[in-house]
């Protein structure tokens, strides 16, 4: 079998000393961890460094360890003629690392030097839950307004066994998703999750709804915002235009006199929520034609005169 050099593992000598054995694993522990880490292959480091730890902190398993380190030459493990193990049971040290030995994954070294035995062989391990893991799930925003059905495919890390890591497993689902989703939500399907160790239950699966942007509307909770431009003139005299919502269009009359930043309430016709459906305001724009020829200049300029509106005069 494959020899573990502990000492290499941690990036001490193997003469250091135990402060030395743990500020090195705190250390390397904080930087593989998989929760945290950006390196690669973290998670198979971070076994390793604890694997590591697991040993060296313990006076008899080390002891036993130097022992055993003349017979793993080249990378190979090769056990001494009419050697036994000790049984020095992972555990039975001065406590951190030590806890929990059995939730953990340990290499076939590991486990046929210092792995927990009784007369009969090797200790069976407890059944162990597998992890939940989390997938982000795009919805837009007319999906929201109903439950619909939505086939996702998901990759699950492989199952660890005897310190490898198994190949990964892909998944295809149909789940469903309910009406008033917002962005944030957190779906969970049971089960769906990797594998659990020693016929453990299987973890869960957790979707995470994010709201996809949308190219007029705006949110304000289960409110909608959308811009509405209006010519100078619609302003002014009034008109009946046509307004989007998530449901299709309609007509929504403008009174005279508008001005730029009015809102004009369109009620039921934003998102669905618990308590109940949001409403659609249109949020008016007065918009100035770019370009305009003489004649439309000379109308502006009538106007300008005839008006006399200065829009300025609370300044003065």
């Amino acid at each position: 079998m494959d020899f573990k050099d502990y000492y290499a593992a941690l990036g001490v000598d193997p003469s250091a000393d135990i402060k030395t054995i743990k500020t090195a694993y705190r250390r390397l522990a904080r930087k593989y961890h998989p929760d945290v880490s950006t390196e690669a292959n973290a998670e198979s480091k971070f076994k390793d460094v604890a694997e590591a730890y697991e040993v060296l902190k313990d006076t008899a398993r080390r002891a036993e360890y130097d022992e055993l380190r003349k017979y793993g030459q080249g990378g190979r493990f090769e056990a001494p003629p009419g050697w036994q193990p000790q049984g020095g049971r992972a555990g039975a040290g001065n406590g951190e690392a030590g806890a929990g030995f059995q939730d953990r994954d340990y290499s076939d070294f590991f486990e046929s030097v210092f792995g927990e035995r009784t007369h009969s062989g090797p200790r069976a391990r407890p059944p162990r839950r597998g992890q939940d893991v989390e997938i982000e799930v795009p919805v837009f925003l007319e999906e929201t307004l109903e439950e619909h059905q939505r086939t996702i495919s998901y990759h699950l890390p492989g199952t660890v066994a005897h310190g490898r890591q198994g190949a990964p497993v892909s998944k295809t689902l149909k789940v469903k998703v309910p009406a008033g989703v917002t962005d944030g939500d957190r779906i969970r399907v049971k089960g769906q999750g990797p594998a659990g160790g020693s016929g453990g239950a299987n973890g869960d699966l957790y979707l995470i709804i994010r709201i996809a942007p949308h190219p007029l509307f705006d949110l304000d909770g289960a409110n909608l915002l959308v811009t509405l431009p209006l010519a100078p003139w619609e302003a002014a005299l009034g008109a009946k235009v046509t307004v989007p919502t998530l449901t299709g269009k309609i007509t929504l009359t403008v009174p005279p006199d508008s001005q730029t930043g009015q809102q004009l309430r369109i009620k039921g016709k934003g998102l669905v929520s618990k308590q109940g459906t949001g409403d659609l305001y249109a949020l008016i724009k007065v918009v100035v034609p770019q370009q305009a020829d003489e004649q439309t200049r000379e109308l502006w300029t009538q106007l300008a005169t005839h008006c006399a509106f200065n829009p300025r005069a609370e300044w003065e």
